[in-house]
């Protein structure tokens, strides 16, 4: 004897896992569309902005930082991305955007020790020194 889903169980997400056909429809254009946004923020939202910049360094900055925050916020993105997932039990679209945020993660690491280079004391400067 089978024992059917109770009718309070039916529709909650967590009751059956999501089909493999839907979990990959899903998954794959997320994973692309993410990807390609974070290669594109970083080519012409960060790479446009410094070129146009000119080598006024305040620009620069401010370039890099708001480069930052966009990342920030799409990794925010992704990993609510992958709760949920993970709630309706797509396993495919939870390791999928695992990935993406992953190099994200990576994306923000590298920006951010870029800025702490460029903003580094000369070496054999002291604090409050006036030439540092």
């Amino acid at each position: 004897m089978t024992n059917a889903l109770s009718g309070s169980a039916r529709w909650r997400p967590w009751s059956h896992r999501t089909h493999w056909g839907a979990d990959l429809a899903v998954a794959i254009p997320l994973f692309l569309l993410e990807i390609a946004w974070l290669v594109l923020d970083w080519m012409f939202g960060l790479g446009m902005e410094i070129w146009a910049a000119q080598g006024k360094q305040d620009r620069i900055d401010a370039a890099g930082l708001a480069h930052i925050g966009r990342v920030q916020v799409a990794l925010v993105a992704v990993l609510v991305v992958v709760v949920l997932a993970g709630i309706f039990r797509a396993y495919w679209t939870v390791l999928a955007h695992l990935l993406v945020a992953l190099l994200a993660w990576q994306v923000l690491v590298a920006s951010q020790q870029q800025v702490d280079h460029d903003h580094a004391p000369a070496p054999g400067c002291v604090r409050y020194d006036a030439h540092c």
